[in-house]
C-alpha cells in the first residue's frame, strides 16, 4: 500500500508480513498484523531513478545503432598489395556507369582467386559514385539477416531484416550492396535481393550458378596474368623488382598456376625466410604443407589458407560429388569428358578381360550414375557435376563439352583420398573399360581427350588388366603418340607371349599394332619383318582370306611402299582389294582403305590420273559411310589434293587442303601427325602457286612440331626439312638451302638407303643447290647418278625421272653443251606431253627450258615463238604474277633483245621488275638481275643480252 504526503515530495510504501490464520470455521479466521518494514522514497528520487533508466536505455539503443552503422557500412579496403585485374575492373566501371536502373554484377570463381579483393578495389575506386555502401557477409542466412537488420537500424527504419530490405526498396538512390561470399548453393539469394528498379549490387561467389542474377554482366575470376602475378609475389615477399627477382618470381608463380591466394601465401613465407631463390625447390618437395600454412601476418582479412578454403567447400559435398572430384583428380586436370564414364558403364565382360570381381570398385563408383534400369542416367551425372561446380572445384566448357580442374585443386584433391593406390587403379580400369566400349568412329575422344589421361595413368604405373594396357597403346597410336604406343605395345607383346603364347590371336593383334607404330616411326624394315611374321601365322591360324589376314597383307604393302618398292606394293594391294571386295563388299571401310592405299601406289608410280579417279570414288563413299569429318575421310581429302597438285591443278589442291586442315585441327588436334602432314602439303601448294614466303613460314612451323613429336630423323621430319630447303632456294637463300639439303641427304641415306625415292629426290634437289651456287659441273655429276638410279627404281617415264632429266639438260646448258641440252629437253618434253598433258606446269617448264636451248644455239626466233606460247599458257594455268610466269616474261624479253627489239624488251622488263619487287621482294636475286639488265646499255643486235633465268624443277618430298 502506498500514500503521498501533503507536499507530494515523499512517497511512503509500507506493508508487512501477514499474521497467522484464524481458527477453522466456515468463513475462516482474521489475518494477522503485517510485520514488514516501511520504505520511504521521495518523488525526486523516483523521478531521478526513472530518468537514469531512460538514459541507460537510450545509450544502449544508440550503441546498437552505432554498431549497426559500423557493421552495415563497414567495407574493408582492398589489400595493400592488390595487383592487376584491370580488365575486370574496367568492365565493372563501364557497367556501373549508367544510372536509373538496378545493376547486378557477379564475380565468380574458385576460392582464393581474389573475387572479394576485386570487389573492394572497385568500391574504393568508385566510392564517390554511390550514396551508401553496404557490406553483407552472405555465407549463411543468419549473417545475411544480420546485415539487412543493421541497414534498417542504421537508417532508423526499424530493426528487422525485412525493414532493411524495405528501406533499400523504397529509397530511390544509388546505394551499393555487396553480397560477399555467397557460396552456399542451398541459399536462395533472390529472397534477399531488393525487388526494385534502382540501386547497385555486387555478388562474389564460388557458385557460377549465381550468374542467373546478372546474365552476361559477370566475370570469371581465375588465374592472374603472369606480369601481375610476379608483381604480387614480389610485393608480398618484400622483394625488390629486378631482372633476377622477376625471373625467379616468374618460375614460382608458374608453379603456383597464378592463383592469387597461393601467391600471397608464398610471398608471406618468403618474407620470413628472405630466400626467394630457395622457395621453389622447397615448394616442389613440401607443396601440401606450404599451401596449408597460414601466415602470422596478413595483408587483408581473408581467414583461410589455400587448402583450408577448398576443404570448407569439399566438406559440404555429398558422398557421390566428393567421390567424383577425388576420382577426377587421378585423371588429367583438363579434358574430363562425360563419355569416359558413360562408355565405361556399358562395359561388356569378355573372356580375355578382367572379371566382375576384379572390376568391383569401378562398377560401384559408376553405379552412382546409373538409373533403376542399370543404364547411364545423364540427369544423375548432371546433378553430381553441378554440385561440384557450385563450389568452383570443377568447371565445365560448354563449347568443348568437357570438365577441368584447377591444377592446384587437382593436386590437393588427391591428398584427400585415403587409399590413393586403389583410387588410381579404379580410374585406370574405368579408362580401359571406356576404351573397350568406345565407338570406333569417336576418334576425337581418343586423340584430343584420352591421351593426356592415359599418359598420366601410365606415368603413375597404374595396376590394370593387360587387355586395358593394349587399349592404352592403341589410343596413343590413334593420337599420334607413336613412341609411347610402341613402348607400351612392346611391353604388352612380351607379357602376352609369356601368358598366352606366340600364336594367340591377342598376341598377333598387338604385334600387328606394333608394326604400325614401327612404320609410323620410320622403322620401315623392322615393320616389314614383323608383318611377314604375323602374316605367316595368321595364314596358318585364320586362313588366307580372313579379314585380319588381308589387313596384315595391306600393311605389308605399305612397308613395300615405305621402302621404295612401289611396284611390289601396287601388286599386293590389287590382290588384297580383290579379296576384300568379294568378302566384305565394295563399300566396307576396310575395302575403301585399301582402295585409297592403291591410289597412293598409283601416285608414287606417276599414274596421277588413275590415282585421282580412284581417290574421288573413295572420298564419295567415305563421306556417305563415315561422315564428312571422319579422320579417314579427311585423309582421303588430303590425298585427293595431292592428286590435283600432281596434275598441275594447284589452286584446286590448295582449296581442298585448307578445308581438310581446318577439320583435322578440330578432330585430331593441332599437333597430330596427320594434321602436320596436311599442313606440309598446303605449304607445297603455296610453293606451287608461287607463294614461297608463305610456304617457308608454314614449313618452319611444321618442322618445329614434327621434331619433338616424331624425332629428328623421322622420314616425315626429313621430308619437311628438304621442302624447307627448297623454299630457301626459291627465295634466293642458296647457301642455306645447300647446307640443309646436305644434312637431309646424309640422314636419308642412313635411314632409308641410297636408292630410296626420297633419298634420290633430295640428291636431285642438292644438285639444284649446287647449280644455283655456280657449281654446274658438280650438279651435272650428281644428276647423272640420280637419273640412272631413278630409271632403275621408278622407270623411264616416271615424272620424277623426267624431272631429273630436265635438270640434267639445264646443267648441260650452263656448261655450254647446248646441243646435248636441247636433245635431252626434246625427249623430256615429248614424254611429259604424253604423261602429264600439254598444259601441265612441268610440261610448260620444259617448253620454256627448250626455248632457252634454241636461243643458246642462236635460234632466237624459234626461242621467241616458243616463249610466247609458254607465257600465254602459264598466264592461264598459273596466273599473271606467278614467279614462273615472270621468269618466262624475262626470258621473252631476252629473246626480244636478241632479235633487236630493244624497246619491246625494255617495256617487258620494267613490268617484270615491278611484279618481282612486289612478289619476291626488293633484294631477291631475280629482281636484282632484272634491275641490272634494265640499267645496262642496250646490246647490239644479235648479241646475247643477259643470263636467262632457268627455274630448276625441284622434287617435292613426300610426306
Amino acid at each position: 500500500m502506498f500514500s503521498l504526503d501533503g507536499d507530494s515530495r515523499s512517497l511512503n510504501i509500507f506493508g508487512g508480513q501477514g499474521g497467522p490464520g484464524g481458527p477453522a470455521h466456515l468463513q475462516g479466521g482474521t489475518g494477522g498484523i503485517g510485520q514488514g518494514p516501511i520504505v520511504n522514497i521521495t518523488t525526486s528520487q523516483l523521478i531521478a531513478h526513472n530518468l537514469q533508466a531512460t538514459v541507460a536505455t537510450d545509450q544502449a539503443s544508440q550503441l546498437r545503432n552505432f554498431r549497426a552503422s559500423q557493421t552495415a557500412s563497414h567495407c574493408p579496403p582492398p589489400s595493400r598489395i592488390f595487383c592487376g585485374r584491370q580488365e575486370i575492373l574496367n568492365k565493372m566501371h563501364h557497367f556501373f556507369s549508367d544510372t536509373g536502373i538496378q545493376h547486378t554484377y557477379v564475380l565468380h570463381g574458385l576460392g582464393g582467386a581474389g573475387k572479394t579483393q576485386i570487389a573492394l578495389k572497385f568500391i574504393k575506386e568508385s566510392s564517390s559514385r554511390f550514396s551508401d555502401i553496404f557490406f553483407i557477409d552472405t555465407s549463411t542466412i543468419a549473417t545475411i539477416d544480420t546485415g539487412l537488420k543493421n541497414i534498417a537500424v542504421l537508417k532508423d527504419f526499424g530493426d528487422s531484416p525485412q525493414d532493411g530490405l524495405l528501406w533499400l526498396t523504397s529509397k530511390v538512390e544509388e546505394w551499393l550492396l555487396l553480397f560477399d561470399n555467397a557460396d552456399d548453393p542451398s541459399i536462395n539469394l533472390n529472397d534477399f535481393i531488393p525487388q526494385c528498379n534502382h540501386g547497385n549490387i555486387i555478388i562474389t561467389s564460388r557458385n557460377p550458378g549465381l550468374r542467373v542474377y546478372a546474365g552476361s554482366n559477370s566475370s570469371l575470376v581465375s588465374d592472374m596474368e603472369e606480369e601481375d602475378a610476379v608483381a604480387l609475389l614480389l610485393k608480398s615477399a618484400l622483394q625488390e623488382a629486378t631482372s633476377h627477382t622477376e625471373q625467379i618470381a616468374a618460375e614460382i608463380v608458374k608453379s603456383l598456376h597464378y592463383l592469387p591466394l597461393a601467391i600471397v601465401q608464398a610471398g608471406a613465407f618468403i618474407s620470413k625466410s628472405r630466400d626467394l631463390d630457395g622457395y621453389l625447390p622447397l615448394y616442389m618437395k613440401h607443396q601440401a604443407r606450404l599451401l596449408s600454412e597460414k601466415p602470422a601476418q596478413s595483408h587483408d582479412q581473408y581467414a583461410w589458407t589455400v587448402y583450408t578454403t577448398w576443404k570448407i567447400s569439399f566438406d559440404q559435398l555429398t558422398l557421390p560429388a566428393a567421390m567424383f572430384l577425388q576420382h577426377c583428380s587421378f585423371l588429367h586436370y583438363n579434358g574430363i569428358s562425360e563419355e569416359i564414364f558413360s562408355y565405361a558403364s556399358k562395359y561388356k565382360f569378355r573372356s580375355n578381360g578382367p572379371s566382375k570381381e576384379e572390376l568391383r570398385e569401378p562398377r560401384e563408383f559408376l553405379s552412382y550414375f546409373l538409373g533403376p534400369d542399370g543404364e547411364w542416367d545423364f540427369l544423375q551425372f548432371l546433378d553430381v557435376t553441378n554440385e561440384v561446380q557450385s563450389y568452383s572445384l570443377i568447371s565445365f566448357d560448354p563449347e568443348k563439352k568437357v570438365f577441368s580442374i584447377h591444377p592446384l585443386v587437382h593436386s590437393w584433391s588427391q591428398g584427400t583420398v585415403r587409399n590413393p593406390e586403389g583410387c588410381m587403379s579404379t580410374v585406370g580400369s574405368i579408362l580401359g573399360m571406356a576404351l573397350s566400349e568406345r565407338p570406333r568412329w569417336d576418334m576425337q575422344l581418343a586423340s584430343l581427350l584420352l591421351c593426356p589421361h592415359i599418359e598420366l595413368a601410365v606415368k603413375m604405373d597404374v595396376e590394370i588388366a593387360l587387355v586395358f594396357r593394349a587399349q592404352y597403346a592403341r589410343i596413343f597410336w590413334e593420337g599420334g603418340r607413336y613412341k609411347q604406343a610402341m613402348r607400351l605395345q612392346e611391353e604388352v607383346v612380351e607379357k602376352q607371349r609369356q601368358l598366352l603364347g606366340e600364336d594367340h590371336p591377342d598376341t598377333l593383334s598387338t604385334m600387328g599394332n606394333l608394326t604400325n607404330s614401327y612404320s609410323d616411326l620410320g622403322e620401315h624394315q623392322k615393320a616389314k619383318e614383323l608383318r611377314f611374321l604375323v602374316l605367316e601365322k595368321q595364314r596358318q591360324l585364320l586362313g588366307e582370306d580372313h579379314p585380319k589376314t588381308l589387313s596384315t597383307m595391306g600393311n605389308l604393302a605399305t612397308s613395300y611402299l615405305d621402302l621404295g618398292e612401289h611396284q611390289k606394293a601396287k601388286k599386293l594391294r590389287i590382290l588384297v582389294l580383290e579379296k576384300q571386295r568379294q568378302l566384305l563388299g565394295e563399300d566396307h571401310p576396310d575395302t575403301l582403305s585399301t582402295m585409297g592405299n592403291l591410289a597412293n601406289s598409283y601416285s608414287y608410280l606417276g599414274e596421277h590420273q588413275k590415282a585421282n579417279e580412284l581417290r574421288i570414288l573413295v572420298l564419295e563413299k567415305q563421306r556417305q559411310l563415315l561422315g564428312e569429318d571422319h579422320p579417314k575421310t579427311l585423309s582421303t581429302m588430303g590425298n585427293l589434293a595431292n592428286s590435283y597438285s600432281n596434275l598441275g591443278e594447284h589452286q584446286k589442291a590448295k582449296e581442298l587442303e585448307v578445308i581438310a586442315l581446318e577439320k583435322q585441327k578440330q578432330v585430331l588436334g593441332e599437333n597430330h601427325p596427320d594434321t602436320l602432314s596436311t599442313m606440309g602439303d598446303l605449304a607445297n601448294s603455296y610453293s606451287d602457286l608461287g607463294e614461297h614466303q608463305k610456304a617457308k613460314e608454314l614449313r618452319i612451323l611444321v618442322l618445329e612440331k614434327q621434331r619433338p613429336l616424331l624425332g629428328e630423323n623421322h622420314p616425315n621430319t626429313l621430308s619437311t626439312m628438304g621442302n624447307l630447303a627448297n623454299s630457301y632456294l626459291y627465295l634466293g637463300e642458296h647457301q642455306k638451302a645447300k647446307e640443309l639439303h646436305v644434312i637431309v641427304l646424309e640422314k636419308q641415306r642412313q635411314a632409308l638407303g641410297e636408292n630410296h625415292p626420297r633419298t634420290l629426290s633430295t640428291m636431285g634437289n642438292l644438285a639444284s643447290s649446287y647449280s644455283y651456287l655456280g657449281g654446274h659441273q658438280k650438279a651435272k655429276e650428281l644428276e647423272v647418278i640420280v637419273l640412272e638410279k631413278q630409271k632403275q627404281v621408278l622407270g623411264e617415264n616416271h615424272p620424277k625421272t623426267l624431272s631429273i632429266m630436265g635438270n640434267l639438260a639445264t646443267s648441260y646448258s650452263y656448261l655450254g653443251e647446248h646441243q646435248k641440252a636441247k636433245e635431252l629437253k626434246v625427249i623430256v618434253l615429248g614424254k611429259r606431253k604424253q604423261v602429264l598433258g600439254e598444259n601441265h606446269p612441268d610440261t610448260l617448264h620444259t617448253m620454256g627450258s627448250l626455248a632457252i636451248s634454241y636461243s643458246d644455239l642462236g635460234k632466237h626466233q624459234k626461242a621467241k615463238e616458243l616463249e610466247v606460247i609458254v607465257l600465254e599458257k602459264r598466264k592461264q594455268v598459273l596466273g599473271e604474277n606467278h614467279p614462273d610466269t615472270l621468269s618466262t616474261m624475262g626470258n621473252l624479253a631476252i629473246s626480244y633483245s636478241n632479235l633487236g627489239e630493244h624497246q619491246k624488251a625494255k617495256k617487258l622488263r620494267v613490268l617484270v621488275l615491278e611484279k618481282q619487287k612486289q612478289i619476291l621482294g626488293e633484294n631477291h636475286p631475280d629482281a636484282l638481275k632484272t634491275e641490272k639488265l634494265l640499267s645496262s646499255t642496250s646490246p647490239k643486235p644479235g648479241k646475247p643480252s643477259g643470263t636467262r633465268r632457268i627455274w630448276a624443277l625441284f622434287h617435292r618430298s613426300a610426306m
